[in-house]
């Protein structure tokens, strides 16, 4: 799939709230609204043609459990199943990054820079409400907005802190069984329809300037997400477009902690990261153009079992063996090049010399004759 994304448009994600209710059950629901029920999409494309019409029909998401899709036009905003807190709007790629993390039931997860909470009700939902989810934001106003939005939705297992997670004690026992953080860390927005028109007005400079200072943040979030010693995965997600803000965060990681590598995640996704480092394909990327939904990008790391990571550190020396041997043979090659121009120089030298002996015999030659007339 490729292509402008002119014409087209989002249509209308919901996400079912499992702690509330079913997928089938929504299903019936909808079904007594007068809504038509479609089945399960097959591709985008068929999600784009779905996108196009409107009326009181609706599709299965093929990707995301439990995401029914809509006409555009459709309004839930009224719809008690919604007020209820039973159904979610939430866009498709930003129901990915709990998707991928995908703890355990009862397991102890944390959602880093938590605000407005749509995340962090899905991790909830994922664990079943058991276990802990521990959510942390600087904002109190989106604190108190999310704590509101959770508390519809049904989500119990909640611990919310208005505070920031860089200054979080990865040591501190109360986080001693996290085994699963997810970090959606500020960004430019500029997966966002809105935010990628304010990010083209800005000046070349200044949108650098503010890529470097978020991309820096975003390094150190992750970083220390990756320092909590029982944590074995870490889902990293932003809805940018940007590389500084994807993938070259994820290969800066991922050397400075060999102890984690990236897991290959949702193979039958079709847009993978940029090819800048060997792995990157791992990663995955949403657009409008590609996969209908905003801008975004995800990569799950993976805490290396003891044997993972003994292959890897061989792996890596083999590497970095044959890249000496490769330079090694380069270098070879131009002292031979070298050689080679200098033996050149010289039997061309040498050929100078000798044309230069065969003429002025031949003017002596010609001398003697001449005298001798």
């Amino acid at each position: 799939m490729g292509g402008s994304s002119a014409g087209r448009v989002l249509p209308r994600y919901v996400r079912v709230n499992t702690l509330k209710t079913s997928l089938d059950d929504v299903i019936t629901y909808f079904k007594r609204q007068g809504y038509a029920n479609k089945g399960k999409a097959r591709s985008i494309e068929e999600l784009v043609d779905f996108a196009q019409k409107s009326g009181k029909f609706f599709l299965q998401d093929l990707h995301i459990p439990n995401l029914l899709v809509f006409p555009p036009s459709t309004d839930f905003h009224n719809d008690s199943l919604y007020t209820s807190g039973h159904l979610i709007l939430q866009d498709k790629a930003s129901c990915l990054p709990a998707l991928l993390l995908d703890p355990p039931v009862g397991a102890c997860v944390i959602d880093a820079c938590a605000a407005p909470g749509n995340k962090t009700s899905q991790l909830a939902a994922i664990v079943q409400n058991k276990g802990k989810v521990f959510a942390f934001d600087l904002d109190t106003k989106r604190l108190a907005t999310m704590s509101t939005l959770l508390l519809r939705a049904g989500v119990t297992c909640q611990e919310l802190a208005n505070q920031d997670f860089l200054k979080v004690n990865p040591c501190d026992p109360k986080y001693q069984k996290v085994s699963h953080i997810l970090v959606d860390p500020s960004c430019s927005g500029s997966g966002m329809p809105n935010q990628m028109r304010v990010l083209t007005d800005e000046a070349g400079s200044e949108k650098e300037e503010r890529l470097q200072a978020l991309s820096a943040f975003q390094r150190r979030a992750l970083s220390h997400a990756l320092s909590f010693p029982s944590v074995q995965y870490v889902v990293y997600s932003t809805c940018s477009i940007h590389q500084q803000e994807n993938e070259d965060v994820v290969k800066d990681i991922l050397q400075q902690h060999p102890d984690f590598g990236l897991v290959n995640v949702l193979p039958s996704w079709p847009l993978r990261g940029l090819d800048t480092f060997a792995g990157s394909e791992c990663c995955l990327r949403a657009s409008l153009t590609e996969t209908l939904t905003n801008g975004f990008f995800v990569a799950l790391f993976k805490r290396r079992s003891p044997e993972e990571r003994r292959l890897y550190e061989e792996l890596k020396q083999s590497d970095l063996h044959q890249e000496e041997a490769s330079n090694r043979e380069n270098e070879n090659k131009d002292l031979v090049i070298s050689d080679s121009s200098v033996q050149s120089k010289r039997k061309s030298e040498q050929i100078s010399q000798d044309s230069a002996s065969s003429t002025k015999k031949k003017r002596k030659k010609k001398k003697r004759k001449t005298d001798q007339s």
